[in-house]
């Protein structure tokens, strides 16, 4: 099974932080869940998808911890079941099996996952849930907005099929729809942003549409962005503000 990761898919930089959040089995996945300090509505959750190095990165727990103190609880899905890309594939130099890592973590199996905690979730009385798609998490976020599971969607720079998804999306969706994209990205180029601010633009989209375009960045950024270059740092942290805001608004 060919993986779609590309070059940038295994690139970063590993952030530093004190991780505040828990780890819980919820519908059987082990998951990391951010709870806000202070009151916060317990019928809704944002189900934080990660990229390929999945939850046990400490830059998606402090993304995810960075959501609970905006006063949303967040269930970040490991649903890699450990076997995200090790942390040192990041390590100048360092090969790494795509194709084999990708073919024991193909959307069937690894979307059956985060439906059982989607399924758990509403049995604990989750009633409103968003979805925010981190790389190989976009491809988990947009489909739940297309089968209309979800109040509000995030992408940011999304791998795999997304650019193939997007009439779908508009035809079948009533999920308001962010997109964080950025300069350098073969996963979604500019041709794929033209055809999605085409396809939902310009009010298009009833729901809601907003494209973010991020100068100077390139894939990964919203996760694993060098924080020591200005524009980089200013992508980073302008796309977490955006989510914020949209997941205020729509949830």
């Amino acid at each position: 099974m060919s993986s779609p990761l590309c070059d940038d898919c295994i690139k970063g930089v590993i952030h530093e932080g004190n991780p505040k959040g828990k780890w819980e089995t919820i519908g059987g996945v082990n998951c990391y869940v951010g709870t806000p300090s202070g009151d916060y509505s317990k019928e809704k959750a944002i189900l934080f998808m990660p990229d390929a190095f999945g939850i046990s990165l400490i830059n998606n727990q402090l993304i995810i911890d960075s959501f609970a103190e905006n006063g949303f609880l967040t269930i970040g899905v490991e649903y890699f079941e450990g076997d995200g890309i090790p942390e040192d594939a990041l390590e100048p130099g360092k090969t790494f099996d795509r194709d084999g890592w990708y073919s024991r973590h193909g959307y069937e199996k690894t979307r059956s996952l985060v439906d059982k905690v989607y399924e758990a979730l509403e049995q604990r009385g989750i009633t409103t849930f968003g979805t925010a798609g981190y790389c190989f998490g976009g491809a988990y976020a947009f489909p739940l907005g297309i089968e209309n599971k979800v109040k509000a969607t995030m992408i940011a720079h999304p791998s795999r099929n997304i650019p193939s998804l997007l009439q779908e999306y508009f035809d079948s969706s009533r999920v308001p729809l962010l997109i964080n994209s950025c300069e350098f990205d073969p996963a979604l180029p500019p041709e794929a942003c033209a055809k999605a601010d085409e396809i939902f633009g310009d009010g298009k989209f009833a729901p809601g549409y907003k494209r973010v375009h991020w100068e100077g960045c390139k894939h990964g950024f919203a996760v694993r962005g060098d924080l020591s270059d200005p524009k980089v740092k200013a992508g980073k942290e302008g796309a977490f503000k955006e989510t914020v805001e949209w997941f205020s608004k729509y949830l």
